[in-house]
């Protein structure tokens, strides 16, 4: 793996961090499979629970590295979107750890994450729109279902980014903290939510994710189908069990 892409174990989280703080974190092909190479590892080992996604130096992202495009790279995948995540996010729970800013296609990754950790500095924006250009990795297509739609369309038809403290009022952001303490309380949310039931986690993110399309006729069924396998197995048996003798359970996947 490429050394513009950093990935650490903690306990049962990743972390992934873009690391071209000179380039402010754009993306370029290397960072791309960097992190879809990391995505894939995060799902694939059990070990692994959680994913955190950041920035080194200060910022996410700032989006697309045009250097890298103008030589023939793509930080895009066939079928997988921008960095391998935008249109098939890991299974596993994901939180973006973001300071500085997020732009363009750094944002989009950010919506590519299920939760969202700001420093006070953080900057939000999509501004194709002021460059003749959509923003096509997730902006235009997946903001109206994080936040109102009149309020995604603001952001996406000037282009011009939010703060962080705004992000936490339209629901972009789930906590905004001290400038350059992101990550720090990224890991202690990733830490809570790796406590919980492996295969209830992912469950219960594709259930939530999935269940806006589904139809009204479709959607319990849909949800039960999800569900079930999760109800008959040894990690729900573990779980009771581990209530009944005010224990922590010790969860196997399975």
């Amino acid at each position: 793996m490429s050394d513009e892409v950093l990935v650490e174990r903690r306990g049962a989280v990743q972390v992934i961090t873009i690391n071209r703080p000179e380039a402010r974190n754009a993306l370029n092909g290397a960072v791309a499979a960097g992190i879809r190479d990391a995505a894939d590892e995060l799902d694939a080992d059990s070990a692994l629970r959680v994913g955190v996604l950041t920035g080194a130096g200060g910022t996410f992202s700032s989006g697309m590295d045009l250097k890298a495009f103008l030589k023939g790279e793509t930080p895009s995948f066939p079928g997988r979107g921008l960095c391998g995540i935008t249109q098939t996010p890991p299974r596993k729970p994901l939180i973006g750890a973001a300071e500085g800013w997020a732009l363009a296609g750094g944002f989009e990754l950010l919506l590519a994450c299920d939760l969202v950790v700001a420093g006070a500095s953080a900057r939000f924006g999509v501004p194709e729109v002021k460059r003749g250009l959509v923003a096509g990795a997730g902006g235009a297509l997946l903001l109206a279902r994080r936040i109102p739609r009149a309020l995604a369309l603001e952001m996406i038809l000037t282009g011009d980014p939010v703060d962080a403290r705004r992000a936490a009022e339209i629901g972009l952001v789930n906590r905004v903290v001290d400038e350059g303490h992101a990550l720090e309380a990224a890991m202690g949310l990733a830490e809570k939510i790796a406590a919980n039931g492996p295969l209830a986690l992912m469950a219960s993110k594709e259930i939530s994710n999935g269940g806006g399309d589904w139809t009204a006729a479709e959607r319990w069924d849909e949800m039960a189908r999800v569900m079930r396998p999760v109800f008959t197995s040894q990690d729900a048996q573990e779980g009771a069990r581990a209530f009944a003798e005010k224990r922590a359970p010790v969860w196997k996947g399975r």
